[in-house]
């Protein structure tokens, strides 16, 4: 389920929380540690407990009560040690290994129905005839339709562990009747690699959304067949990447690093220095290299382009990242929870340690987002402010800052270039989503016949979709004037055809259409043919 995510919503309130893991899990059990706490007065925490068990007024569970203290506990610590409960940890493991047990489909709810979007190719339900288009009517004796239809509850039914079986009714376009397959849920990948295509003749794009046990080898295959396309130099995009694996993210960078250059160190109170240095089996030394990075690039995106930057490896381009330089130990608990506990600090090969500071509370800690763009951040790079005491420098004697994420070599506001009153009715509607899924739905056959952009882009000239999507957005609700669709008609009309054609051929339709109107993607082209040298951009810190 590559496209839209749909299928991590146990990780999308951990999004951050996430953040850089030991790939290697500590090999104790921590709950085969809990006789080594004395259940005595020695030990006030467990002395209250007991207290609670034996003496209590009321009948209570101390398992619950438990469960309900622990995160209390941690919200003293920093931001990003976290418990997970079991109920939760089944998904985010999931999200972490790169698949799960289900029926091998991405949906979409539209109209109080659920409507398949893509059939993973090789996946159970490709293998029975389930095709895009279709709706997902029921699940075993469970309706799936509705006001207040959620994505959890489909979720919930679809998933399960491989090897079982689940009854799904299906409604095709053109059929009175229902079609009814039995599937045998089989294994999904969960991708971290969304695309991998040639921009132009020499310059190479690849989409990473996150690091987790397959993002290395899913990183190598996207490379490899950038390579065989004549890929001269790659832009590899961050944005929105939240981290993961320490491990994945080392092992992606020593790609680009020769013999000895340091990727990236960790350090605590307990934990002594770790060094990761780069090895001689680096692939693409002799490529161009250009990050992305955006507000929520965090975490192991930082490593990547700290590595890149600190070595004077290639440009970071686009804005302050988050600014998340923590490491955690994932601990497991008997009951299938988990603890993941900040252990140690990464630091950058300049010495930089880029986390901001959490003193004042895990609240402001996750505002500093919504204060950079109160304080015009997101629009100037001079609104940013760093001590020279967190003043850094690369091999080249470049100035770079810590304390508070990476600062792009090339710093590009966020573009609201084509923003309207109506664009941002249209957006919070997601009527140009809504939109497209109809049009592809209601196109398929003439649509599915295409096969690359050209020929979308050939079909898109002969079709006068902004009209069609104006005259959609009004039946809605939403009513466009002269001037406001004059100033979105751009911006408008490119998602459209985008969105088309992701329906049709995923991510790899996406994104070489809406890269037209990527403002960061469009100064990296510019910037991936210009050396990187300190006199051709200047830094832009402050």
């Amino acid at each position: 389920m590559k496209n839209t995510k749909l299928y991590i919503p146990l990780l999308l309130a951990l999004a951050v929380v996430t953040g850089i893991i030991i790939g290697n899990k500590l090999s104790r059990n921590a709950g085969d540690n809990m006789s080594s706490f004395s259940m005595s007065q020695s030990n006030k925490l467990d002395a209250v407990i007991e207290l609670i068990n034996n003496s209590y007024v009321d009948s209570i569970s101390v398992d619950s009560l438990i469960e309900k203290t622990i995160p209390q506990l941690l919200k003293n610590l920093d931001p990003h040690t976290a418990y997970i409960p079991p109920k939760e940890m089944v998904g985010v493991e999931e999200e972490m290994r790169g698949n799960f047990g289900g029926i091998g489909v991405q949906f979409s709810i539209q109209n109080d129905t659920v409507m398949v979007v893509e059939v993973i190719s090789g996946g159970p339900s490709a293998k029975l005839g389930i095709l895009p288009g279709d709706r997902i009517v029921n699940v075993n004796d469970t309706l799936l339709a509705g006001k207040g239809l959620k994505n959890e509850k489909v979720l919930s039914k679809l998933r399960g562990e491989k090897g079982t079986k689940v009854k799904v009714g299906i409604k095709r376009k053109g059929f009175k009747d229902l079609f009814e397959f039995e599937i045998i849920r089989g294994e999904i990948p969960i991708y971290s690699v969304d695309v991998s295509y040639m921009i132009d003749e020499t310059t190479g794009f690849i989409k990473v959304s996150r690091f987790g046990e397959t993002t290395y080898r899913e990183f190598m295959a996207g490379m490899e067949k950038l390579d065989r396309l004549g890929m001269k130099t790659v832009i590899v995009d961050l944005r929105g990447n939240p981290g993961g694996y320490l491990n994945a993210v080392i092992k992606m960078v020593n790609e680009f690093l020769a013999k000895g250059e340091l990727i990236v160190y960790t350090q605590g109170n307990s934990q002594p220095r770790k060094t990761f240095n780069a090895d001689s089996r680096g692939t693409y030394r002799d490529k161009g290299v250009v990050v992305l990075i955006d507000d929520f690039s965090a975490s192991a995106s930082e490593i990547f382009a700290g590595a890149i930057q600190d070595n004077d490896r290639g440009w970071v381009i686009g804005r302050r990242s988050f600014g998340k330089g923590l490491v955690q130990e994932q601990i497991p608990f008997r009951d299938g929870s988990a603890l993941r506990l900040t252990v140690a600090r990464y630091y950058t090969p300049s010495g930089r340690s880029i986390q901001k500071p959490y003193d004042k509370g895990n609240d402001e800690y996750y505002k500093d987002i919504m204060d950079r763009a109160i304080h015009g951040e997101f629009q100037q790079a001079d609104s940013i402010q760093f001590s020279d005491s967190l003043k850094y420098t690369t091999t080249a004697g470049r100035t770079v800052y810590g304390g508070g994420g990476i600062m792009p070599d090339l710093f590009v506001p966020a573009d609201t270039l084509g923003f309207s009153n109506y664009y941002s009715k249209i957006t919070q509607k997601g009527l140009v989503y809504q939109f497209a899924l109809d049009f592809a739905d209601s196109n398929r056959k003439i649509l599915s016949k295409m096969t690359t952009i050209p020929e979308f882009e050939k079909y898109f000239k002969n079709t006068d979709l902004l009209q069609q999507f104006v005259a959609y957005a009004a039946q809605k609700g939403v009513k466009a004037s002269n001037e406001d669709l004059k100033t979105s008609s751009k911006i408008i009309d490119h998602q459209v055809k985008a969105y088309i054609a992701r329906n049709i051929l995923g991510e790899e339709g996406f994104y070489p259409i809406i890269k037209n109107i990527d403002n960061v993607l469009l100064q990296a082209i510019e910037k991936s043919k210009i050396p990187l040298q300190e006199n051709s951009l200047g830094t832009v810190t402050k």
